[in-house]
């Protein structure tokens, strides 16, 4: 092979020299002659015949490039390659083989200048000159001209799109230029090109921490010290990155995940500082980190194994306290390297002296570390010297001094650089606050505020200034508050926690939030353990406060502070308190035993010791308790007389009853009574009076109810005393509760606590359309009062609302025609609303509850779609595995009864047999009354049913006749059942059973009368009797006279007798009870119009007839219209005529059209198709 190569090389050259000596002065022969030499490597006789073609054609420019290529790398005579590159270039200005070496030669002879302007002269001369746009836009990023950079770059691209090093320097012209997005795009380009561009990867993250993609900026720092674990940006960067991650996260209050990730970023800068150790940044990087560590460290453990070894608590609080410290001392000793390397840095300076600052509060030792405060005052004076001029300098040096004089006068001197610095005005204030200069102090405060509304200090101080302008607990709150939202400083927090003991607030979640940050950054505070006992008494969660309580003592004992005898008798009052509420008696009593001795009892803890003694049972030295409380009523304090005597009178109505209360309170001082509390008190027991005992010292507290929501909760209980004091059988008087509420709401119409009081007692009534009355009563924009024991929300309301109406009406009834009179929309809503407050209190177990009885009955109404029933079957799995469920208390057993019947019947109609029966006997056998259980057993006989099991049918019907109920429903189910299986029974026992139910009921008893004549008539016609199925119906419907579904029955039965019997009787019978159905019902119903036609044309009455069958077709949704609407129209069109009535689009179809519609709704209608033949024919 090699040989015939040869020989064609051979052949080739003779031929070319042989063409050569016929034409020597062909230049295109002398350059292709030269080529063929240059690529023999034969390279200086090809230079020969390149300098005859340029000789004699100085326009042929590859002659002129291999001749440059032959000076550049062969003869190396720069100069003369350089000037044929030049000639190359000028002769065709877009080849890249002569201007990428001319440019590497005029740019290894530094000639700069001009490898620019002949770079600018091709891109000029040439739009195809890419090379040449490459080299501008290298050049011109290396001389920082960003703009022309960024044009010649683009130009470049479209010649070389897959040059990583291209969009790598588009991207830091981009980012150069503050194009942020542009440039993360290049950056990513180049990466997709070639994923080892270390710098593209480096500069993206540094973009993204610029733009606060700190997770993002983190990734791409890790994937380019994957490449390059050495790389000092990198390094940095990913320390940075984690850094501002980290602030991010402590912001947000997850302290914890914060911490982990700067333990990882300090690592990360350790080691490049140790790396590289003359880099000052690094150096103060890593102190950043670790400065910010021992300032966000926090204190996480396990409370309940601290609770009752003090030991530990301690060992774990200095743990705490070295791990911080030792951050802090890190912290310095990194500044104080930083500042070695560059001692011209003042903000170093400034850095040092927090951090020693902070060192000295984390030291437990202040004569120890004494000196380190005064380094702190030192540096911040030397960062002064370097920048006299710098405000933020003097701020510091006002903060970290310890001379007041010092502090105003460095405060001062930075408001005369900078008169607009709130940092300033806020400091300025606390030194005036803590000197007690109140007033100026509030006016420099308000200073701060309106120049900075984000600053924190000068918000908790409007909480402090109670002395100057003495806010509401309220406001006081709300301001205290803001600054915990602004900078959740763990002195704050302990300040909104007393502010909400003191306004109310302590059991909401922003509070409960507040205090275990607090905790988690002073655990060494004893007051911030007692807060978070308070906050979860608050929120009933007793044995977690006694917890808190203990730990509260024993940071106390751990502690030097003075005056702990006061303080801890506080605590151990506080943790008897909640031991008592937890049920744990026995410790409670313990604890009060022990103050006892101490004699450090007062009347707080004489409260606790007496219901302590009354949880263990000892009533008699409860009531002996209770009594020297009463003897030392009148040398008490007014605040403390109104809880006693309250307390008192709740503890004696619980030992000995309502005649020994009242003899009690007859005893009592009528002067000690001037306080509200002491009116609801009073009000209370009054209520429980039949007799009216207490009416004079009733009547004569209420004139101590100041405030409108106090007079709106008298009223409130004014209503539930109505409730009770006129009760009869052991049934409460709801009448005489609602009618007194009208009556209170006309005055306190935006009180919330009547409206859903109001709303509830008319759900628990039940008499009928009562329950749209509640919905509307209870308004969703005020604030709840749930949270209080015994008391529903008004979401609660609306929920039970919704469900108590059967009929409720849907916007697009696609699924159903609602019946309601009194337009009940609400659940649809309903469902939101629930929705939304389990969103907003996921622990409401009454919500999760009702939300499952809505879904199930928004589930019946659409036919139990799939989707619901899965949305159905996760809620109820979910709520029956609460533990709560598992209690004995009837009021628990029965919400467990109910969800497992919804379980059941959702399993019914998904046709899971299986699960059916086993959650309906698993419903059977709770501990309930029989009236609950013969649902159970009901649901069952269905299942039976439906399997075709008549054995185990007849069973469970035996069953519920057996159990029995008083609920209506129950038995007009069995009724129905009955007949439909077909059950040969010949007793009367279910007819026997519903008029006992009637007889109990006073109110609805017509409705449901009529509802059992309607299974009646059904059983009825099911024999074909529709005689007496009439009959039925027609009693129906005088006993409901308003329900227009009866009234559509009966029509419709008596339109079926007249086809059978051609009785003229029943056809008015029809038209007046079809008549009514328009008259009664709110959407017209389905199919009577369609009867109201066939009656009226069989009177004769044609306009009536056609009037009839349009107004049906306008009834039906065009998606649900039947087939026999189309089929009806077909006759109105046989008939029409033309004329003005013709105005619709549905009258110009012809009859044949109807009927073909007709039948493509039910092909299997043969009646249709007769019809089609004939008009076709």
């Amino acid at each position: 092979m090699d040989s015939e190569t040869q020989q064609h090389t051979d052949e080739e050259e003779e031929h070319l020299f042989r063409r050569l000596q016929d034409s020597p002065d062909d230049a295109s022969l002398q350059f292709d002659i030269g080529l063929f030499l240059w690529n023999k490597d034969s390279k200086e006789k090809a230079a020969q015949h390149f300098i005859l073609s340029a000789k004699l054609n100085p326009n042929n420019g590859d002659s002129f490039k291999y001749l440059g290529h032959y000076y550049a790398r062969v003869s190396h005579d720069t100069q003369r390659a350089i000037k044929c590159y030049q000639r190359a270039v000028t002769i065709n200005p877009h080849d890249s083989d002569s201007g990428e070496p001319l440019c590497d030669l005029l740019d290894q002879a530094g000639k700069d200048t001009l490898q620019l302007s002949l770079c600018l002269q091709a891109s000029q001369t040439s739009p195809r000159a890419f090379w040449a746009f490459r080299r501008l836009g290298f050049l011109l990023v290396h001389q920082n001209k960003w703009s022309e950079a960024v044009q010649s770059l683009q130009h470049a691209i479209r010649g070389h799109p897959t040059c990583a090093d291209l969009w790598e320097a588009l991207g830091l012209a981009y980012q150069r230029l503050g194009r942020f997005t542009a440039a993360v795009k290049s950056y990513g380009r180049a990466i997709e090109l070639d994923n080892q561009m270390v710098f593209a990867l480096v500069e993206s993250g540094n973009i993204s921490l610029t733009l606060g993609q700190f997770k993002k900026g983190v990734e791409q720092f890790q994937q380019a010290l994957e490449i390059l674990p050495d790389c000092v940006p990198a390094q940095y960067g990913l320390a940075l990155g984690l850094l501002s991650l980290a602030k991010d996260c402590i912001n947000l209050g997850a302290y914890q995940w914060g911490a982990s990730l700067l333990e990882e970023a300090s690592e990360v800068a350790r080691k490049s500082a140790h790396s590289f150790r003359n880099i000052s940044c690094i150096w103060k990087l890593h102190a950043d980190i670790q400065l910010a560590y021992a300032r966000c460290n926090p204190w996480i453990e396990e409370v309940q194994e601290l609770e009752s070894n003090k030991e530990a608590l301690s060992a774990s609080i200095i743990s705490w306290r070295k791990t911080c410290f030792l951050a802090a001392r890190h912290a310095r000793f990194s500044y104080q390297r930083a500042l070695h390397l560059s001692p011209w840095q003042a903000n170093i300076y400034s850095d040092i002296a927090v951090t020693s600052d902070l060192i000295t509060s984390l030291s437990q030792n202040y004569k120890q570390d004494l000196s380190a405060r005064q380094l702190g005052e030192k540096m911040s004076i030397g960062a002064l010297v370097l920048e006299g001029d710098n405000y933020e300098f003097w701020v510091a040096l006002g903060c970290l001094s310890d001379h007041n004089a010092l502090n105003q006068h460095a405060l001062i001197r930075g408001l005369q650089l900078n008169v607009s610095l709130a940092v300033a005005w806020g400091y300025l204030g606390k030194l005036y606050f803590k000197a007690g200069e109140k007033q100026l102090a509030r006016q420099v405060f308000d200073r701060a505020r309106s120049i900075d509304p984000g600053l924190a200090l000068p918000w908790a101080s409007m909480s402090a200034e109670s002395c100057v302008r003495e806010p509401a607990p309220d406001e006081a709150f709300e301001s205290c508050s803001r600054a915990v939202q602004i900078m959740p400083l763990a002195e704050f927090q302990i300040g909104l926690t007393k502010l909400a003991l003191l306004s109310g607030h302590l059991s909401s979640s922003q509070v409960f939030g507040a205090i275990q940050q607090a905790v988690q950054h002073s655990p060494h505070y004893p007051e911030s353990h007692n807060l978070h006992g308070l906050v979860c008494e608050a929120r009933k969660d007793y044995k977690s406060a006694a917890t808190f309580y203990r730990l509260a003592r024993h940071a106390f004992s751990i502690g030097s502070e003075s005056n702990q005898n006061s303080h801890i008798r506080d605590i151990s009052i506080n943790l008897a308190r909640s031991l008592s509420k937890a049920g744990n008696a026995a410790d409670a009593l313990q604890e009060c035993e022990n103050l006892k001795k101490e004699g450090v009892l007062d009347e707080e803890g004489l409260h606790v010791y007496a219901f302590s003694l009354w949880q263990h049972g000892q009533n008699d030295l409860a009531l002996s308790v209770a009594g020297s409380l009463a003897a030392s009523l009148s040398s008490m304090k007014k605040a403390s007389v109104a809880a006693s005597i309250c307390f008192i009178s709740r503890l004696v109505y619980f030992i000995c009853g309502l005649d020994a209360v009242i003899t009690s309170i007859a005893k009592m001082p009528k002067e000690l009574f001037q306080s509200s509390k002491v009116s609801f008190v009073m009000s209370a027991i009054n209520a429980l009076d039949e007799q009216n005992r207490l009416g004079l010292v009733v009547s004569s507290t209420r004139c101590f109810l100041k405030y409108q929501e106090e007079i709106s909760r008298m009223h409130f209980l004014i209503a539930l005393g109505k409730l009770v004091k006129n009760e009869s059988d052991g049934c409460l008087d709801i009448k005489s509760g609602v009618a007194y509420l009208r009556k209170a709401l006309h005055m306190f119409p935006n009180c919330n606590l009547m409206r859903n009081l109001l709303g509830y007692l008319l759900l628990y009534c039940e008499e009928l359309n009562s329950y749209h009355v509640a919905t509307r009563c209870c308004k969703l924009d005020r604030p709840d009062m749930s949270d209080q024991e015994g008391l529903k929300s008004a979401y609660d309301i609306h929920g039970a609302g919704a469900v108590a109406c059967y009929a409720t009406e849907n916007n697009n009834p696609k699924f159903t025609f609602p019946t309601c009179s009194k337009k009940c929309s609400s659940q649809p809503r309903a469902i939101k609303y629930l929705q939304k407050y389990i969103h907003q209190k996921p622990w409401s177990h009454d919500a999760r509850y009702l939300l499952v009885l809505n879904y199930l009955q928004k589930a019946r109404e659409q036919r139990f779609p799939h989707h619901l029933c899965s949305i159905l079957n996760r809620l109820i799995q979910t709520a029956l595995s609460n533990e709560l469920y598992s209690e004995t208390e009837i009021r628990h057993q029965y919400r467990h009864f109910q969800l497992l019947l919804c379980a059941s019947e959702i399993s019914l109609q998904c046709g899971n047999y299986m699960s059916c029966i086993t959650d309906a006997k698993k419903a059977s056998q709770l501990v309930l009354p029989d009236d609950y259980l013969f649902f159970a057993h009901l649901l069952l006989c269905r299942l039976y049913a439906l399997k075709g099991d008549r054995l185990n049918f007849r069973k469970e019907y035996a069953k519920c006749l057996e159990l029995r109920t008083d609920c209506h429903i129950g038995w007009i189910c069995l009724k129905l059942m009955e007949c439909q299986y077909e059950l040969e029974i010949d007793s009367n026992a279910i007819d026997l059973n519903f008029e006992e139910c009637i007889k109990r009921d006073e109110n609805s008893w017509n409705v449901w009368m009529a509802a059992y004549n309607l299974a009646r008539a059904m059983n009825l016609m099911q024999k074909r009797d529709l005689v007496s199925a009439e009959e039925f119906v027609a009693q129906a419907c005088s006993l409901a006279g308003f329900e227009s579904c009866l009234f559509l029955c009966h029509g419709a039965i008596c339109m079926e007798l007249v086809r059978q019997h051609n009785s003229p009787h029943f056809l008015s019978r029809a038209i007046n009870s079809l008549t009514k159905v328009h008259e009664l019902s709110l959407i017209p119903l389905p199919f009577a119009s369609i009867l109201l036609a066939q009656a009226e044309g069989s009177l004769g009455s044609k306009e009536r007839w056609d009037r009839n069958l349009r107004l049906e077709w306008y009834n039906w949704s065009s998606e649900m219209r039947p087939a026999e609407v189309y089929f009806q129209m077909h006759l109105v069109a046989r008939q029409l005529k033309v004329g003005p009535s013709s105005i619709s689009r549905e009258s110009s179809q012809s009859p044949e059209r109807w009927v073909i519609r007709a039948i493509h709704m039910n092909p299997s209608c043969m009646r249709y198709w007769r019809v089609l033949q004939k008009l076709m024919e």
